[in-house]
């Protein structure tokens, strides 16, 4: 358990979760990882909150020396009083930090292709023309399935009206990230829930029925038999999810699913890091403390923590 304990904080290789598109509609606060959060399946909850979703991808080509250094590197912006240990509230910041990183890298990456004109912002005409202007384009009705398009387009424009707060066409940069990343902001959960439903809602009457549940997870093919998760799932439809009891998943119940309430995940995530690390009890984490159980860890455990750039001109937390 020591090794495993530490395996939580610097983030080591995790298995898959049996139930992805399960767990990919769920929408934790702060939104740190896509996995669910289970220990006994792996850590790849763990990898992602600590270091961030794009920087737990890769790192697998250090020796254990360098990964030695890199994490000694990391841990020392952690520390950001200095005094050399980690503390639960210097490794919240530091997941909260993580966690937004991801958001802002992501949306500065969309914001450099549809800022056209680079007026610092971007016009609902102008993310459309740049997305959608080929399919859409009358001269080329043999496009495959346009009428797909034609329903993103349909399903991105509510979402963009919704973020777009003011209601003048054109987003901020403030704007643009609740457009992309919807679960973050209060306003846009409406928006969530209904987009969820119509993506399980396959006979289109506006619930969510076990079937469509399921089928949302598993789609047997070649006469295979069901998995016992499935047969987990179903339970937990009847049990929790539907919470009337009337064999359906209304708007309400399918935001308690995949908008859990207001917990803070940041928090309990660096408390559960360091409960599993902290082998003296003192409340915070020490370097040494750190780097002794390095030594017991497998070289293809240590090294897949993450690929951290560490520059020495940083401007980060």
């Amino acid at each position: 358990m020591l090794l495993q304990s530490l395996a939580t904080l610097i983030a080591i290789l995790g298995m898959a979760v049996a139930v992805p598109a399960k767990e990919k509609r769920v929408h934790r606060h702060g939104d740190l990882s896509d996995h669910a959060h289970d220990d006994t399946a792996g850590f790849q909850y763990d990898h992602e909150a600590f270091l961030g979703k794009e920087e737990a991808k890769t790192f697998d080509q250090l020796t254990p020396e360098e990964s030695k250094d890199k994490l000694g590197k990391i841990v020392d912006r952690i520390d950001t009083d200095k005094d050399g240990f980690v503390s639960h509230a210097e490794l919240y910041q530091w997941i909260k930090y993580r966690q937004r990183r991801y958001i802002d890298e992501n949306v500065m990456k969309h914001w450099k292709e549809y800022d056209q004109n680079k007026d610092g912002k971007i016009g609902w005409e102008e993310y459309k023309n740049t997305t959608y202007g080929y399919y859409l384009d009358e001269e080329f009705d043999d496009v495959e399935d346009k009428s797909s398009y034609k329903a993103m387009l349909t399903r991105d424009e509510r979402r963009f009206r919704s973020a777009d707060r003011d209601g003048d066409g054109v987003a901020t940069k403030e704007e643009f990230t609740a457009f992309l990343h919807p679960e973050v902001y209060d306003h846009m959960k409406a928006v969530v829930i209904q987009e969820t439903v119509e993506d399980i809602d396959k006979n289109g009457d506006g619930k969510i029925n076990i079937d469509e549940y399921i089928g949302d997870m598993f789609t047997p093919e070649n006469g295979e038999s069901e998995p016992n998760w499935v047969l987990t799932e179903k339970k937990h439809f009847t049990e929790f999810r539907d919470l009337n009891k009337d064999g359906f998943l209304d708007n309400h119940e399918v935001a308690e699913w995949i908008l859990p309430g207001e917990i803070d995940h940041s928090d309990n995530e660096a408390k559960h890091l360091i409960h599993e690390t902290d082998t003296d009890k003192d409340g915070h984490l020490s370097l040494l403390e750190i780097m002794d159980k390095v030594e017991f860890l497998k070289i293809s455990t240590l090294t897949d923590y993450g690929g951290m750039s560490v520059d020495e001109g940083h401007d980060e937390l």
